[in-house]
């Protein structure tokens, strides 16, 4: 199992928000929407406030889920690094917990999504994070 803590209520003083990925189409496969509203209650919280996960690094990250007119929610979800808000991001832990996150997410959709095709393809694709787990 992946190193990922969801964090109900995480001490944000002094931190900042950065943007490190992006996926405009988290429908594309309703059982990752499922996951997700599932994993965070975005049935009853919806738009209320963003999910929080704690990764590997101790980096916590906000998880922003995105509703589109039409489209059943979530329809996309941004991810950003809380950081110290005077600090840079360290990207090769950001690469790591963002697999991470892959890999919690991928285990938690389950049926034939597999952790071990995800890390195929990452091993294929030569990623550095592909090879922790």
């Amino acid at each position: 199992m992946t190193q990922i803590e969801v964090v109900e209520a995480p001490g944000l003083d002094g931190k900042r928000r950065a943007l490190v990925l992006t996926e405009d189409r988290v429908g594309h496969y309703p059982e990752f929407r499922e996951f997700f509203v599932r994993r965070f209650a975005l049935d009853s919280n919806g738009l209320a406030r963003p999910g929080y996960v704690r990764a590997p690094s101790g980096m916590v990250y906000a998880l922003v889920f995105i509703g589109r007119s039409g489209e059943p929610f979530p329809d996309g979800i941004e991810i950003y690094a809380t950081p110290d808000a005077l600090e840079p991001l360290n990207e090769a832990d950001v690469d790591s917990d963002l697999w991470a996150l892959l890999r919690w997410m991928i285990e938690g959709v389950g049926g034939e999504w597999r952790v071990e095709d995800l890390d195929a393809t990452g091993r294929l694709y030569q990623l550095n994070a592909a090879g922790t787990g």
